[in-house]
């Protein structure tokens, strides 16, 4: 009989992954930047521990849309007073702060618990190949097309 090992929170070994999304449809490179993060490539991974790798990701400003979502999709927001709501398209988003729009779409792909609040800050998002995280020597995956 095989017993499943527990792991402490002092056993995770964090690395520090670059990804370079230049070229790739959001869905896709959000899919694989949160399974990062999750720590699903990871063998002693636990379904109640944060336990995922910091992902440091470049050219948020060069990721693609198919069809028409790119007037069609709004990201909404609302200030809690009446009549607050206000909408923005993936177009217009783009032009005005690219990273917003990898970080919800990776935000919305993490597990809805209390987990995900420390999960997004180890996701660190840059508009183009410039990045400060130099120090930590991260190493570079290619995602997957």
């Amino acid at each position: 009989m095989q017993k499943t090992s527990w792991i402490n929170p002092s056993d995770v070994k964090r690395e520090w992954l670059v990804v370079d999304v230049a070229g790739m449809h959001i869905g896709r490179a959000a899919t694989q930047i949160a399974q990062l993060i999750i720590g699903k490539n990871k063998v002693n991974r636990v379904p109640n521990m944060d336990c995922g790798d910091y992902v440091v990701v470049l050219n948020s400003s060069k990721v693609t849309i198919s069809g028409k979502k790119a007037t069609d999709k709004n990201y909404y927001r609302h200030s809690g007073y009446p009549g607050g709501l206000k909408t923005i398209s993936f177009e217009d988003q783009m032009k005005k702060d690219s990273r917003f729009v990898v970080e919800a779409a990776v935000k919305n792909m993490l597990p809805k618990n209390k987990l995900r609040a420390n999960m997004m800050t180890r996701l660190h998002v840059f508009k183009d190949e410039a990045h400060d995280k130099g120090a930590q020597s991260p190493r570079e995956i290619k995602l997957a097309k």
